[in-house]
């Protein structure tokens, strides 16, 4: 694996000596990632001293030097002479050291050099005895991050009450404009509602469902199409024989025999652009609604005056179990329905957490703002991770708060064994492929920062 990542972190680095620098610290960074494994943890942390140790004489090496300059030289001399003392004299931690106490070790900056009046040199440490500095652990940055990840409580409350309002005119359009057609109640989903939303409410799903007869229509998985992906689906009709077209109020929707989710998308997009008196309703709702005409998903951007609101209406059909979505992939196959395990996961994750009092909804709304927070990874939030954490529940039992660091270490290494795969299996359907819909150079760039974060984690949460 850390061939893998150094070869496509080249990728990432420029030439010249800065680039050798790089590709040393790398080579570091790789020794301290395999240290625990042949080391173990005491020993990783005897290495990583003396590691840092060589980096600041190669560093001090390679700087610039005033030339002519002998208090400078006889400083620098002194600092390489420090530091070679600092790999002669590392002390070995005590076999059952705590690993609080290793955390501390590893993540303490280097103790600063300050000039003695009388010519000598002591580390500031050593004459600042009476207050020690104390290095927070991971598992105290990570309760200490989460807290920060707090949506504002204005938009808790305002979020879900404006997207209600917009929702109910929408119910009330719908069954003005198609009376004819079974559309069922249209309900809020995401997570703010389920407590998984972090740093700001921007976004909500409008779920509107349609109501099929199931004597009339049956599905067909995805690995039986010409896509042979089986988290697709065809809804086909049935029975024309017996139940000729226009049996099912529907088939208005069919291209061939099948439900066309394209065509009932485009049918609801005219009527989102060009059929709603969406400044009278913001009017009386107290904000802008603008309907993202350009947009392939059906979407309205939302102004208030204390915040901006994305609303995405989908479309979802629930048969045999499944729920499906209209949301095509991209091409010129246009019956396809995208199946959904979001309601799942959720489900699943807070029935495990009550069974044994977990944290797995704390790491992954950690997760969640890491992703959300740095642009490379904004595709692996929500699902993936959900999936994720499932698998790592059936394998890792100890989900306490208390585990929180060592679980949330392992799903940095889980996720970048699954990036080097390029696979990573859904937990509703191992035969899905979560991963299938991103490029190579987006695995790449995420893989790599997350290569660069296993050995030291906190990078994520700054």
């Amino acid at each position: 694996m850390a061939a893998f990542w150094q070869q496509r972190g080249r990728r990432q680095e420029s030439g010249g000596l800065g680039s050798v620098l790089d590709g040393l610290g790398s080579v570091f960074d790789v020794l301290l990632a395999n240290a625990r494994l042949v080391l173990g943890v005491s020993g990783a942390a005897v290495l990583a001293i003396a590691t840092l140790a060589v980096k600041r004489l190669i560093d001090r090496a390679t700087s610039p030097r005033d030339e002519g300059d002998p208090k400078a030289e006889q400083k620098s001399l002194e600092d390489s002479w420090q530091d070679l003392a600092l790999i002669k004299t590392t002390p070995k931690p005590a076999k059952k050291q705590r690993r609080e106490d290793l955390s501390a070790l590893l993540l303490s900056p280097a103790q600063p050099v300050v000039a003695d009046p009388r010519g000598s040199s002591a580390p500031l440490g050593a004459q600042v005895q009476s207050s020690p500095v104390r290095c927070l652990t991971l598992q105290e940055k990570l309760l200490s991050h989460s807290s920060q990840l707090a949506v504002p409580e204005f938009q808790v409350s305002l979020v879900p009450q404006l997207a209600r309002s917009i929702c109910s005119q929408l119910q009330n359009f719908l069954r003005s404009k198609f009376p004819e057609l079974p559309f069922g109640r249209l309900s809020l989903s995401g997570a703010l509602l389920d407590g998984l939303e972090v740093l700001a409410a921007d976004h909500v799903h409008l779920m509107l469902p349609l109501v099929l007869d199931a004597g009339l229509w049956s599905l067909i998985s995805g690995e039986d199409t010409v896509v042979r992906n089986p988290q697709y689906w065809m809804i086909k009709r049935i029975d024309l024989g017996y139940f000729p077209r226009g049996c099912s109020p529907w088939d208005r929707f069919m291209v061939g025999r099948y439900l066309s989710s394209s065509v009932l998308n485009e049918t609801l997009h005219k009527l989102l652009v060009a059929s709603i008196n969406w400044p009278a309703i913001g009017g009386l709702l107290g904000c802008a609604i603008h309907p993202v005409v350009a947009s392939r998903e059906l979407k309205l951007e939302v102004k208030h005056d204390q915040l901006d609101l994305s609303i995405t209406l989908l479309p979802v059909v629930e048969m045999e179990d499944k729920v499906l979505l209209a949301v095509p992939p991209e091409g010129l196959v246009e019956n396809l329905w995208l199946e959904s395990f979001y309601r799942a996961e959720v489900s699943r994750l807070k029935k495990l957490d009550a069974a044994d009092s977990g944290a797995r909804q704390l790491c992954l709304r950690i997760l969640n703002g890491v992703c959300k927070s740095q642009p490379r990874l904004h595709k692996l939030g929500g699902s993936p991770l959900s999936h994720l954490i499932l698998h790592l529940s059936d394998t890792a039992s100890d989900w306490a708060e208390e585990s929180l660091a060592d679980r949330f270490q392992q799903v940095l290494e889980e996720l970048v064994a699954s990036l080097e795969k390029g696979v990573l299996p859904s937990y509703f359907n191992p035969k899905i492929n979560l991963f299938s819909r991103l490029l190579e150079e987006e695995i790449d760039e995420m893989g790599f920062v997350l290569y660069r974060a296993i050995t030291e984690p906190e990078v994520l949460l700054k």
